[in-house]
């Protein structure tokens, strides 16, 4: 059992549960956008944790959900907000950036459409696809050293799959579905529209992250989980080789 004490006010005694649902609700900007993401392609309201280490101001905050009847947790990192209930909606901000929830649950009508869509969306998740682990295995082999799943740009909410600080590069390894690849993505049969709008969005996020980046001084590099992992390894080194280390 975890030692860290809640701030003062801040242990929600005698809060009924229709009390903290719209706390939560009101966090994440609506009860809709509680969804987290599961490997199947299903889905699961989630909830999120607060708890304030002694001596430290702000919170550690984990995201919760029920799955096959068992209680799971992604842990989000430290927040280093005072107030809790702009805590609560940093931490689902911080969900959302990392794709771990969703606007809505996965239609099974929509994502059972087929199979190219099934397959895509069971092999979803946010952070260690196989593509991404043979990439850094790759890179580490040949003695880089790199962040994963991190934001290049703290102030900015977006987060690159591989991360090289001090020599300003940011990998992206994309999805064909969730990203929109033009040679393996199939849209959807049933509820086209509101998957085309969701993959649009997408891949306007992905621009105007790369946008940022550049602009920012960073060199961008955004990949296709179907690329090769040795020639994409291959490009990423060469560009931490070419970018001289910032001086910290």
């Amino acid at each position: 059992m975890s030692n860290a004490r809640l701030p003062r006010g801040s242990a929600r005694r005698g809060r009924s549960s229709a009390g903290a649902q719209v706390e939560q609700n009101k966090a994440a900007g609506g009860g809709r956008r509680r969804q987290v993401r599961l490997p199947d392609g299903s889905s699961a309201k989630g909830t999120i944790g607060l708890r304030q280490p002694a001596n430290r101001q702000g919170f550690l905050a984990e995201l919760r959900w029920r799955a096959g009847g068992k209680s799971m947790t992604r842990s989000l990192g430290f927040i280093a907000i005072n107030r809790r209930s702009a805590a609560l909606a940093e931490a689902w901000s911080l969900a959302r950036q990392r794709d771990l929830v969703g606007d809505e649950e996965v239609p099974s009508a929509s994502w059972a459409a087929s199979p190219e869509v099934r397959a895509s969306m069971r092999g979803n998740r946010p952070r260690d696809t196989s593509p991404e682990l043979r990439i850094r295995r790759l890179l580490h082999g040949r003695g880089l050293r790199y962040r994963v799943s991190a934001r290049p740009l703290p102030d900015v909410p977006r987060t690159a799959d591989i991360v090289f600080t001090r020599a300003k590069v940011a990998v992206f390894i994309d999805g064909c579905y969730w990203h929109g690849c033009a040679e393996h993505y199939r849209a959807a049969s049933r509820n086209s529209q509101f998957w085309r709008e969701k993959i649009e969005g997408n891949k306007r996020r992905d621009r105007d992250t790369n946008r940022l980046l550049a602009d920012a001084g960073w060199t961008v590099i955004r990949r296709w989980e179907h690329d090769d992992a040795e020639v994409v390894a291959d490009e990423v080194i060469a560009a931490v080789n070419q970018r001289p280390a910032r001086r910290t």
